[in-house]
């Protein structure tokens, strides 16, 4: 008896080793889901609370595994709701399919309920390749299709079917005839290095530098020993994007941590300073953390050609994938015997994590928790082999420069997009291709309310099922959308905006044990170290709660005189939090001057 052409999605989908869906069901989607049911559940279908959570457990699935992340959602608002999670996995360049569900081919072009130009809807996000399937026997070569571009192109795909395609009896093997198409399952990935000219003329500027510095984001994710030997090489200091966290761990002496606003001053340094550029895998886009236009020679090596030499005019870019291109540049340079300059490079980072241990120790105002003493406490205590997702707003910042990744460990969050409300479904997303590993979400309390309760909703539901149930929110709670707040006092030179920027108060810790989760409030700092232990050896996922100070300021790692003026044109103007900004303000830049020991 012939399978529908539902079924014969879900099978086809194991044959390009799909093992999850992470979907919200539909009865748009109606034929798919009795066809995944008869299929024995195979691939998973992961319950969402949204469509906007499945998407973004999708990319996080892609992020993490490497492999493509699978999306389902339903006609209409269903697919409407995919969209931010699915801009998230096209902006950092990450292979996800997203399928949904379409009216009936008979009743399209009817304003028919919950019809929608799904075409024109996902044109943009979907742009490498959407389709619909208009008949039964298309449909395998629109599924190959799909998922071979994702994985080629590292972007999003979609595959719309219309509900009484999903019924029709599947067509498995298509006639070998005129107007069909007859394709196969797998997508090689090729070794891709330069010509070998191009790496001599990049070999020759990086072995004449005396002051290199690199700049790593995540494609070079996959070449962390290349990106370590050549570094010692060059004699070269590293600074990372936020998305390449993981590409080199904070216990590399020479390793400067992250670039822009929300970096280091060894980085900023580094850029300031140095006659030799080689990024490596990173599309960073803040100009003004670059060396000055012709201060420095610049290599740039990317797998996406439309990426090279976007950023910072390079003298020579070599499209490649990283760890192959690295792999053979390498044995073109010649180890460089004057150390100084990455001394210097080490001396500033070692004083730099001088500044942020004492930044952190600073009291909050009025009693409240300094957030970066939170993440500060984190730190150490982190397990081995643990998955970190950040979400955007402050904790972006605090995660950046405050929490020393190990090597075995991953992180990200939405990087390019910088999407809130994306921390909490990637470590849902992460949990589950990775149940042995601990998960760590950080957030703040706007992004909270806007996605993470609902899938806190998720874990209730599933975690019993993970061979290690630890799985850890953690949510600032400073009453506040504290990002835009800062950036309203130093960006505009504004005071905050009540009215916008207020968050309401809400339960955190009480809400996570009433789905039958651990909730952990911490409101003092001598708390916080037992915090941490309880919430990394609990027998069930966890939400620390931490009571912060909205006044504690993300000090960019160079005040410009614009910013500073901006900062002080607001407390003339009479902020609402005036003598709180100022007072946390000057004990962050006290930091920066006094001497710090080496105890």
């Amino acid at each position: 008896m012939a399978i529908s052409v539902g079924q014969y999605l879900m099978q086809r989908m194991q044959e390009w080793g799909v093992e999850r869906i992470y979907a919200y069901p539909g009865d748009g989607i109606n034929g798919i889901l009795a066809g995944q049911r008869k299929n024995e559940n195979r691939p998973c279908f992961v319950q969402a609370r949204h469509e906007e959570l499945a998407a973004f457990m999708a990319s996080a699935h892609a992020k993490f595994t490497g492999t493509v992340g699978v999306c389902m959602a339903t006609s209409g608002p269903g697919a409407i709701h995919l969209l931010n999670g699915l801009y998230d996995a096209k902006m950092d360049h990450q292979p996800v399919v997203a399928i949904v569900g379409q009216s009936a081919t008979t009743a399209l072009g009817s304003q028919y309920q919950q019809e929608v130009d799904l075409q024109a809807l996902f044109k943009d996000v979907a742009s490498e390749y959407c389709v619909t399937v208009s008949n039964s026997a298309a449909a395998r070569h629109c599924i190959d299709r799909a998922f071979r571009i994702a994985i080629d192109q590292r972007s999003v795909t979609c595959i719309i079917f219309p509900k009484d395609i999903q019924e029709e009896a599947a067509v498995a093997n298509p006639p070998q005839r005129h107007d069909h198409a007859l394709s196969g399952v797998g997508c090689p990935v090729p070794f891709m290095i330069p010509h070998k000219s191009d790496l001599t003329a990049a070999a020759k500027i990086l072995n004449a530098g005396k002051k290199v510095a690199m700049l790593v984001g995540a494609g070079a994710l996959n070449a962390q020993d290349e990106v370590l030997q050549i570094a010692d090489l060059l004699g070269a200091g590293v600074a990372k994007s936020w998305l390449g966290k993981a590409v080199m761990a904070e216990d590399v002496p020479f390793c400067t941590g992250h670039i822009g606003l929300l970096g280091s001053k060894p980085s900023w340094d580094l850029m300031k300073d140095c006659d030799t550029l080689l990024v490596v895998g990173s599309s960073f886009p803040y100009g003004e953390f670059y060396p000055k236009a012709g201060q420095a020679k610049g290599v740039q090596i990317d797998i996406d050609g439309r990426l090279l030499s976007l950023r910072y005019p390079m003298d020579v870019n070599l499209k490649g994938d990283a760890r192959q291109t690295l792999d053979a540049l390498i044995p073109l340079i010649t180890r460089k015997t004057d150390r100084a300059w990455q001394k210097a490079v080490i001396d500033g980072v070692k004083e730099w994590w001088k500044v942020v241990e004492g930044r952190a120790n600073t009291d909050g105002n009025n009693g409240l928790l300094n957030p970066e003493r939170v993440f500060w406490e984190l730190s150490p205590k982190l397990p081995d082999g643990c998955i970190i997702s950040a979400d955007s707003g402050t904790t972006a910042n605090w995660y950046a420069r405050d929490l020393k990744i190990r090597r075995g460990m991953m992180a990200s969050g939405s990087g390019n997009l910088a999407s809130m409300g994306a921390a909490v479904p990637y470590a849902v997303g992460a949990k589950f291709c990775f149940p042995q590993r601990v998960c760590i979400a950080v957030t703040g309390d706007g992004a909270m309310q806007m996605n993470g309760l609902n899938a806190c909703i998720t874990v209730a539901k599933y975690w019993k099922e993970w061979s290690d149930p630890r799985w850890i929110t953690l949510v600032l709670n400073n009453r506040d959308l504290n990002q835009v707040t800062w950036e309203q006092r130093i960006m505009m030179g504004d005071i905050r905006f009540m009215a916008s920027q207020e968050v309401p108060d809400f339960p955190y810790a009480r809400f996570a044990e009433s789905i039958g989760l651990r909730g952990i409030r911490v409101e003092k700092p001598e708390e916080l170290s037992d915090a941490w232990d309880r919430a990394l050896s609990s027998d069930r996922p966890v939400v620390v709660e931490a009571i912060t100070d909205p006044d504690t300021p993300t000090l960019p790692p160079h005040v410009s005189l614009e910013q500073a003026k901006n900062f002080t044109e607001t407390v003339i103007r009479g902020d609402p939090n005036s003598a709180g900004i100022v007072k946390q303000a000057v004990k962050g830049m006290v930091q920066n001057l006094i001497p710090h020991s080496d105890n």
